[in-house]
């Protein structure tokens, strides 16, 4: 994909380059390559950011579980203890 979007701004360099003034070719530049690009790119990355999202909720919940079930280990232990000593004494 970055292979083509190079390609792309290789090709409108070379067209803003053989334009009249310098302010014509830095409009060239980036009105044909640089604005539609990200545009471009931003659109093609979306499906990643997407993923990448969901992997992190994903992690988020996981730990959320994990710290509940640590939780209630501590918990389940401290009644244990607290039964174990109410026997004893």
């Amino acid at each position: 994909m970055y292979i083509v979007a190079i390609a792309w701004l290789y090709v409108v360099f070379m067209m803003s380059i053989t334009e009249q003034s310098a302010v014509a070719g830095v409009i060239t530049f980036l009105l044909y390559g640089v604005f539609p690009l990200t545009i471009v790119l931003y659109l093609m990355g979306t499906p990643q950011r997407k993923r990448n999202r969901q992997k992190m909720e994903k992690m988020k919940a996981s730990r959320k579980e994990e710290q509940a079930n640590v939780e209630q280990g501590k918990c389940e232990q401290k009644n244990e203890k607290n039964a174990t000593d109410k026997t004893i004494g």
